[in-house]
């Protein structure tokens, strides 16, 4: 809260008198009248105004208390000592204080505004916004303190009301930027993340140095998968405030995701370095340590959580669960069941990654009936949270994808892009063996393993056609020079990962979509399609938490729906790619056939035979995904058939998936 916001009018009533260089008359006139009298009131009031615009806080509260003993009955004095006490975080007292010109008959909305905002301080919400709403009986167009009761509302979990304050806050004052960063904070709450990141930047545009719009900005581009710019918006933060553990914490599950794993240990150990205690660094440096295969440290960091952060157990427990095999034995399993008892009482976060812990400690056990439940509540308790996933428009843009990439497109574009041999993509769904085909291709010395890039992803939302027109209509629009630049800026960026290495894998699965772009921008990159039986797919993928994105799987029908628009356009990418470019690679296939189907995949990315392909378990190198114990262990088939586990309760997946394409 700003100080001279909050002194307000009564401050400029005080020293309007005086005109221009009006602070020095006013100090000069009032140090001079107390030298004669040093119990003059107006002198001591009005010098402790001066001393509050300067932010001079404990000056002016010992001005304004020698005032209010001069003149016990001056509401002014005691409202303004009140806030020279809110400007030294002592509360209780300026609450007094307050409340005492509240007695004398001060009847204005500044009043219970700085009341409502004290009582924020103390996290006394509840007051505080019956504070709020009194400033704003008195003056409804009062933009502070709609922002402040936004604020109070937010913390009591009432975000739709909060986002409505916000809005009347910027209404009153567009240039409000405390205002739109909290705007943005709350619709981020409501994970309306491309709303919120517009007024998170409207916040930096009004006040650049603003830390907590770029911390919000990032999370927002973060949740976006706008990784890169998320992360410069964390480093913007660091440079303003780097005693902050906080800004390395979120930095570090970002460069996680980036696939700069070593960079995210480094930035998570900076964290702990500035607080040992900070619960989400510990925690994203035990995903980051499991990642790179040192799976005791990883579990270490998530029991350090447990002990010294019971209350952010479930995250901890979901880390747990799915690093190590649970049984009945295991002292966490019982402390899950246990911690369940009083779920109601988590806050919706946690209450999701307790679900899906306990969905798969029972499924480790072999109850599926239990695990099922758990995995049911999880997935609807996450589907909520993306409010704003449209299912017709994401199946709608497939269809756009497939009409647009047609035989005469890719004929007349065919061999103009950049002819790189360097990168692999492996698509398909989540779940379907991705993270298998690429350990196998990194263990082979010329091969660099990349994991999950989104830079083709970005290269095609990024592209701009006339009148505005983009992916994937803009395609169409695209010159042979332009294409060899996007294929050009894909190499240069994953080249950074790997300056040596002959052959570079993406393994980020969604790339299915863009199939048709790879193509025309990379002729010379060969594409591998895992494929899974669709049900045990589906089925994994409703059993994870994905850490970003995948809104459609935590619903089943919509889940089946989007599998079966997935495997309609990967038929449309076989009639159109030439022979060569794409295969198939049938999970099923691979685990009961490992040796020939490795030589396979091998064989189509232009490589020699090399028997370290086989021993892919031993391959050291970070493993980003779900996937990460499982590509540490020899091939094995038990995972085949999963879905018949759940059955019964697959009824509306198991439906859409039998509908025709």
């Amino acid at each position: 809260m700003d100080i001279k916001d909050t002194i307000g009018e009564t401050f400029e009533r005080a020293v309007a008198a005086h005109g221009n260089g009006a602070l020095a008359r006013a100090e000069q006139l009032y140090e001079g009248i107390l030298k004669e009298d040093a119990r003059h009131f107006g002198a001591l009031y009005h010098l402790g105004l001066v001393r509050l615009q300067q932010a001079r806080f404990a000056d002016a509260e010992s001005l304004l208390r020698r005032a209010v003993k001069a003149d016990k009955r001056s509401p002014e004095a005691h409202h303004s000592l009140a806030i020279a006490l809110t400007g030294l975080a002592r509360y209780d007292d300026a609450i007094q204080h307050y409340q005492k010109a509240l007695q004398l008959g001060l009847r204005e909305a500044p009043v219970h505004n700085n009341i409502g905002y004290a009582l924020q301080r103390l996290d006394r919400h509840k007051e505080a916004a019956n504070h709020f709403r009194k400033a704003l009986s008195l003056n409804p167009n009062y933009a502070e303190a709609h922002n402040n009761l936004g604020n109070s509302l937010q913390s009591l979990s009432r975000t739709d009301e909060a986002i409505e304050h916000y809005r009347k806050a910027l209404q009153l004052r567009p240039d409000f930027a405390e205002a739109h960063n909290n705007l943005g904070s709350a619709l981020a709450a409501s994970h309306r993340f491309e709303e919120a990141a517009e007024h998170c930047r409207k916040a930096l545009a009004l006040a650049p140095g603003n830390f907590e719009a770029h911390m919000n900005l990032a999370n927002s581009l973060g949740a976006l998968e706008l990784l890169q710019e998320s992360l410069a918006h964390y480093d913007q933060a660091i440079a303003l405030d780097p005693g902050n553990p906080e800004p390395y914490a979120r930095a570090g599950f970002m460069l996680f995701h980036a696939g700069r794993v070593d960079n995210a240990i480094a930035y998570c150990e900076r964290a702990l370095a500035i607080d040992p205690g900070h619960v989400n660094a510990r925690r994203n440096l035990g995903v980051a340590l499991r990642a790179v295969g040192k799976i005791a440290e990883a579990v270490q960091c998530f029991e350090n959580v447990l002990a010294a952060a019971p209350e952010k157990a479930a995250g901890a427990y979901y880390n747990l669960a799915t690093t190590r095999k649970m049984t009945t034995a295991d002292p966490h399993f019982a402390a899950m069941q246990k911690l369940a008892g009083k779920i109601e009482s988590l806050e919706t976060e946690d209450q999701i990654a307790l679900h899906f812990a306990l969905g798969k400690a029972f499924a480790d056990t072999g109850d599926h009936r239990s695990s099922f439940h758990h995995l049911l509540k999880g997935n609807a308790l996450k589907r909520r949270e993306f409010a704003d996933y449209d299912e017709a428009k994401a199946l709608h843009r497939f269809e756009r994808i497939e009409k647009v990439f047609g035989r005469k497109l890719i004929e007349e574009k065919r061999g103009v892009g950049d002819p790189s041999p360097v990168p692999i993509f492996i698509v398909g769904m989540p779940r379907s063996g991705t993270s298998l085909v690429e350990q196998i291709l990194a263990s082979h010395p010329r091969v660099f393993g990349a994991g999950e890039s989104y830079e083709m992803g970005t290269l095609a939302d990024s592209i701009r056609g006339a009148g505005d027109s983009e992916f994937p209509e803009a395609v169409a629009e695209l010159s042979g020079e332009q294409l060899r630049a996007i294929g050009k800026s894909y190499v240069d960026a994953i080249r950074t990962l790997a300056p040596d290495a002959e052959r570079i894998t993406d393994k980020m699965p969604g790339n299915f979509a863009n199939v048709g772009l790879i193509h025309l921008a990379l002729p010379n990159a060969r594409i591998i399609h895992t494929c899974r039986d669709p049900r045990d797919t589906a089925t994994s993928c409703f059993s994870l938490l994905f850490a970003l994105g995948h809104p459609y799987s935590y619903d089943l029908a919509e889940l089946g729906r989007y599998m079966r628009a997935y495997r309609k356009l990967m038929r449309h990418w076989h009639q159109l790619l030439p022979e060569g470019v794409m295969i198939d690679v049938q999970y099923e296939t691979l685990v009961n056939n490992i040796e020939a189907e490795a030589k396979r995949i091998v064989a189509h990315c232009g490589l020699e035979w090399d028997e370290a392909c086989l021993s892919f378990y031993e391959t050291k190198r970070p493993v980003r995904t779900a996937s990460v114990i499982q590509v540490r262990q020899p091939i094995y088939g038990s995972s085949v058939g999963r879905w018949r586990a759940y059955e019964s309760g697959l009824q509306p997946l198991l439906r859409e998936l039998s509908e025709n394409d």
